[in-house]
């Protein structure tokens, strides 16, 4: 029976219509999901257009007068450099530059934000942003309960919310308010799973109806457990898994995101992390055998998996781990012990899985 603890989002219904086994994740009745199967729609969403929920993802807005230089300081990338429209990836860290969390963020106006928080962290991430703003005038609000979230990712994916869309669709890394399905929007140029496509911000109210049509048009309901195989194909990181407190991101591979001379929470000890140069480093990788690669599967003569599926667009087992620097290098072969079997692997460039129509981009 579930429990009666977890939260649903404004999309329960289409779930429950569209055939979804549904899980509890990070407090959340989520599907895992759909009567197709995890392999069918990963390839839905490679080769044409997938819907996912993520309504449970969190949003705190900050604003005021001091909103940007509030978040330069506890964001590590350089948020006065982003433009309003803009969207930018960067850290949470604490002062010893763990990783808190990782967080996408949208510049709305000169002085007002959205940052999107990973579900599990939201709470915790809410309470360290507020923590911090006592000495700034911002105000820090909440923002969960305001927004349903769909991500529309594939090939196809920008063609269909532009069909009913009042306007040109933003840019990668922009976002716009537009009017999509006759609803109000916040739409965004970003994903999780290495395509192209949009993520919609709407009303709770209006995600029914917005997803009922998208999916009219072709999408395919895809859940959880396709949204992590194709994230990994990508080779983004998961919280909780890639990134956390025990990991820097320098040693996470996530250095391009930290700005060190904007002085946020963190940047002192992420500046030494990377002048001394990482000891071990966050690497994808291949099987070039049999088996699958899970998180916590040690690697023979050190470092531990961290990620590994078995990837429906290449038929190989996959995965990231930490390994000893001086192991880390593309093309270097090791040994995971999976269960008690050794299954062998190979350091992989990123990502691990690129179209075949740009296996030839830069």
């Amino acid at each position: 029976m579930t429990s009666p603890t977890l939260k649903r989002t404004a999309l329960y219904d289409c779930h429950r219509e569209a055939g979804a086994k549904l899980v509890g994740f990070a407090g959340w009745e989520m599907p895992i999901q759909y009567d197709e199967g995890i392999r069918s729609e990963h390839l839905a969403v490679r080769s044409r257009t997938g819907i996912f929920d993520v309504s449970h993802m969190g949003e705190v807005e900050v604003s005021g007068p001091d909103a940007e230089a509030f978040l330069q300081h506890i964001h590590s990338n350089d948020v006065a450099g982003l433009p309003v429209g803009g969207a930018q990836y960067s850290l949470l860290c604490n002062e010893d530059g763990g990783v808190l969390d990782d967080l996408f963020t949208y510049r709305l106006s000169p002085d007002r934000y959205l940052t999107v928080t990973n579900a599990a962290n939201h709470e915790t991430d809410f309470a360290w942003m507020r923590s911090h703003a006592e000495a700034f005038d911002v105000e820090v609000t909440d923002a969960q309960d305001a927004y349903a979230m769909l991500a529309v990712q594939g090939p196809t994916a920008r063609e269909i919310v532009q069909a009913i869309a009042d306007g040109p669709l933003p840019a990668r890394m922009t976002a716009a308010r537009g009017i999509v399905f006759g609803r109000s929007a916040l739409i965004c140029g970003t994903g999780y799973t290495g395509e192209d496509g949009v993520e919609l911000l709407v009303e709770p109210a209006d995600a029914a109806a917005m997803w009922d049509e998208i999916v009219r048009r072709g999408a395919v309901p895809a859940g959880l457990a396709a949204r992590d195989t194709l994230r990994l194909e990508a080779c983004f990181h998961l919280y909780g898994n890639d990134l956390s407190t025990d990991c820097n991101p320098i040693e996470a591979g996530l250095g391009w995101a930290c700005k060190e001379q904007t002085h946020f929470i963190g940047s002192d000890a992420v500046r030494a992390a990377r002048e001394a140069g990482p000891q071990r480093k966050l690497v994808p990788f291949k099987l070039t055998g049999p088996g699958i690669a899970r998180a916590g599967n040690p690697v023979v003569g050190g470092g531990e998996v961290t990620s590994g599926t078995l990837s429906p667009s290449l038929g190989i087992g996959i995965g990231m781990a930490y390994l000893p620097v001086t192991r880390a290098t593309v093309g270097e072969t090791f040994e995971i012990d999976v269960r008690g079997k050794t299954r062998p692997a190979i350091v992989a460039a990123k990502p691990l899985y690129r179209h075949p129509d740009k296996e030839t981009d830069g």
